[in-house]
């Protein structure tokens, strides 16, 4: 499903008509040769995704260098590479894979793959996690490291690649393998436990979704309903703003796939570093702190009628919550939930079916929303805590400045601090808080999150076993005294050591 959607924009891409007269034009203007216009238009779109501070955007430059590599090839009659014709056991080393290429791959022969470029976010990775194949991208060297019949062992869980390795080395890595199905077998028989300790402390787990077709990994690795959907992409790849009624039918399949498991839709989060080229967003110095997600929702109230009518319909069909990005004041909730109860007005005026008592969050990634919570705890249902910007806007640290991007720590004292502060504040006022940042996902912080008082966790559906199991094999009262002691510590680095060194005593990972 995660390689259809890949291959649905591209197929968008090959049907884009101004793309099409962008490649004319440049063969008129410039006298230049099909496969030139071809490369010069894609390279210029590239180049432009490149510049762009979203990591996640950045990296779609190379499926659209993939589609013009591909077009240029069939322009000047070159046969593609076809990987289906493998016909060996191989680990394949490259460059870079393309989905499309990524996609010819015969499961049967290929054991995994290597790239020199790539990142967690590109498609290639996404692309590995969907074909469940063993992967190592980004490793800046491997094409010129290794050649063709050398023999390689690829560990893609501790990132580890050894080339020509020695007959210990070798049955080394078998054990390591073997090991790895074991465990994998285990995780499978709690994936559908619930997340619970030792002594008795619940928490849920949950994953994160950008379309409906997410919900089946998320219900395949037992989920416990979707902590957050990304609703954003329901506005990209489109010419126009989507209407009440396609909102309507997406929310409504989402809820439907996760059979009554709680579903939590975060707002347009359209801003920032996500343009939408039909909305004519204005350049801004500092996007990041310009406007975006709920600002916009504000201005333009016909964006947040057509969103909220379409959510509260939905909410007929399932067990679903709403939730605000980029939260700074009491003001803006309020504003917020005064439209939602003039949206439920027409509907009801209109014969619409809807849940009256629908839950309403914030989404805390703000160091304002973080220092009242307090007062926003009184206002909503719960929070969620979304670690990737509250780490950055805390710590004043751009996570993809590459000259800074080692300042980025979301267990840096500050921002560990500010989470116990947002916890404490919701219990106090007998809510809930959970967290959908990638922070949910790591390992390392599980115990931490979880003795610090974090009630939900969401993250990618390929996670959830696995923290499952960290968490039922944990007592609660000896986490929460680890959490005590780390919070006390001042440095990342000796709050760290400490998990670490608690994790191993407990044997717990």
């Amino acid at each position: 499903e995660e390689k259809e959607a890949i291959f649905e924009g591209h197929i968008m891409l090959l049907e884009d008509e101004e793309l099409e007269e962008e490649i004319i034009a440049f063969i008129k203007d410039n006298k230049a040769s099909a496969d030139l216009a071809i490369y010069s238009i894609i390279e210029e779109q590239a180049t432009t995704l490149e510049s762009l501070d979203d990591e996640y955007l950045k990296e779609r430059a190379s499926d659209i260098r993939d589609i013009g590599s591909r077009f240029v090839k069939n322009a000047l009659g070159i046969n593609v590479v076809n990987l289906s014709a493998i016909n060996e056991e191989v680990i394949l080393v490259a460059n870079d894979l393309t989905p499309s290429e990524t996609a010819q791959i015969n499961l049967e022969y290929v054991l995994g793959f290597i790239t020199d470029i790539g990142g967690r976010t590109s498609h290639t990775s996404i692309m590995a996690r969907s074909l469940e194949i063993p992967a190592i991208v980004g490793t800046n060297d491997i094409t010129a490291r290794v050649k063709n019949g050398d023999m390689l062992v690829l560990d893609a869980i501790n990132n580890q690649i050894v080339i020509n390795p020695s007959e210990e080395e070798l049955n080394k890595f078998k054990a390591i393998r073997e090991a790895h199905r074991a465990e994998q077998e285990e995780l499978a028989k709690l994936k559908d436990l619930p997340a619970i300790t030792l002594d008795g402390k619940q928490v849920e787990v949950c994953g994160n979704i950008g379309t409906v077709k997410d919900c089946d990994g998320v219900n395949r690795n037992g989920g416990e309903g979707v902590g957050l959907y990304r609703t954003e992409f329901l506005f990209m790849d489109r010419d126009a703003l989507p209407t009440e009624e396609e909102q309507y039918q997406a929310y409504k399949e989402v809820a439907e796939a996760m059979h009554g498991e709680p579903v939590i839709i975060r707002t347009m989060d359209i801003g920032g570093d996500k343009d939408l080229p039909y909305m004519d967003l204005p350049k801004e110095m500092n996007p990041f702190l310009g406007w975006r997600a709920v600002r916009i929702s504000l201005d333009r109230r016909e964006i947040l009628r057509d969103q909220l009518r379409g959510i509260l319909r939905a909410s007929a069909h399932g067990k679903l919550r709403v939730m605000f990005p980029m939260i700074i004041s009491v003001e803006e909730i309020r504003e917020l939930k005064a439209a939602i109860e003039e949206y439920k007005a027409e509907l009801r005026a209109e014969g619409h079916a809807f849940d009256e008592n629908i839950e309403i969050g914030v989404m805390v990634e703000t160091p304002a929303a973080a220092a009242i919570a307090h007062h926003l705890a009184k206002e909503v249902s719960f929070f969620s805590i979304g670690t990737n910007d509250l780490t950055q806007y805390t710590l004043a640290v751009d996570r993809g400045n590459e000259l800074i991007s080692h300042l980025y720590n979301p267990l840096s004292p500050a921002v560990l601090t500010v989470i116990k502060q947002v916890i404490d504040a919701s219990h106090k006022e007998g809510k809930w808080t959970g967290m959908c940042g990638e922070l949910a996902g790591d390992e390392r912080a599980t115990l931490l999150l979880l003795g610090m008082g974090l009630d939900e966790f969401s993250m990618s559906a390929i996670s959830i076993p696995r923290i499952k199991k960290v968490i039922r094999n944990a007592n609660f009262a000896d986490v929460k005294a680890m959490a005590e002691q780390a919070l006390a510590m001042p440095t990342a680095a000796e709050i760290e050591a400490h998990v670490e060194k608690f994790i191993a005593e407990k044997t717990i990972c």
